[in-house]
């Protein structure tokens, strides 16, 4: 069985409501600046990207191996925490199936808005603030959960989903601010979206409370693997390449991966 540290678990939700809250940073950036900077947007999603995969696949899957390995021997047990991570792939799959995630411009003078009412615009951001919403709840458990067993991962984790959750808040914003010309009701869509992370972890936790042992752990974090893998893939990188003028996507991919590298190694002494 897995003990919770107490110390852990109240950290664990902090880090992710705090990553959580970084989709209001993303509305802050469209009510209070002119445009985003699209260089540099490019190389912090990209960053992000590089973080998620590098943490996903050297920490969180080998985390998921050796916890089934605990409760079914070494060779179950990476069977079983491979298996996991390809379910936590097929999950943010259909997710994305079901609950398309819109990845439009984050400019908000775009000539795309102005050639469409305010009524279709208020759509397109309830339909945005909906899409990201359902996928914050998997980040969210996924920070959670990586933070209760390991701080040292969770972290870096949240680092990246917090950066990850800024050009979310944007995507929500600008819509719904144009539709409705309310700097208020933009701010508050982008935060009860990003309120989702630690919504999902809270659900997760308590769902799971009864049952963390070493294979629940397992398929936890083999799940977290795979969805964060299958994120920096799916949506940071190619949104990371679409607003780079330069070599900034594979720049932030290497320094983001980079980055969680030297601080794992610094966790570690």
């Amino acid at each position: 069985m897995h003990a919770v540290s107490l110390d852990n678990l109240w950290v664990a939700f902090g880090l992710t409501f705090a990553a959580g809250l970084a989709t209001a940073i993303g509305s802050l950036l469209v009510l209070f600046s002119k445009r985003p900077n699209p260089r540099l947007l490019a190389f912090g999603l990209a960053f992000a990207g590089g973080a998620m995969v590098y943490v996903s696949l050297s920490e969180i899957l080998n985390k998921s191996v050796a916890s089934f390995a605990l409760a079914y021997g070494e060779h179950l047990g990476f069977t079983y925490g491979t298996l996991w991570f390809l379910a936590g792939v097929i999950l943010v799959v259909l997710i994305d199936h079901f609950v398309p995630n819109p990845h439009e411009t984050l400019d908000k003078q775009d000539p795309a808005f102005k050639e469409k009412n305010r009524s279709s615009i208020r759509r397109v951001g309830l339909l945005s603030a909906v899409a990201i919403t359902a996928h914050n709840f998997p980040e969210g458990l996924a920070t959670f959960f990586a933070t209760l067993e390991s701080p040292s991962v969770g972290l870096p984790l949240a680092f990246a989903i917090a950066i990850h959750n800024i050009p979310e808040g944007i995507a929500i914003a600008v819509p719904v601010y144009f539709a409705t010309g309310r700097k208020s009701y933009a701010f508050g869509a982008s935060l009860l979206s990003g309120l989702a992370e630690p919504v999902g972890a809270a659900i997760g936790f308590f769902a799971l409370a009864g049952s963390l042992s070493n294979a629940t752990f397992g398929a936890v974090f083999g799940l977290i693997a795979g969805i964060m893998v299958f994120l920096a893939l799916d949506e940071l990188l190619p949104a990371a390449k679409r607003y780079a003028k330069g070599h900034e996507t594979v720049y932030g991919l290497v320094i983001g991966m980079a980055t969680i590298a030297i601080s794992l190694v610094l966790f570690k002494w």
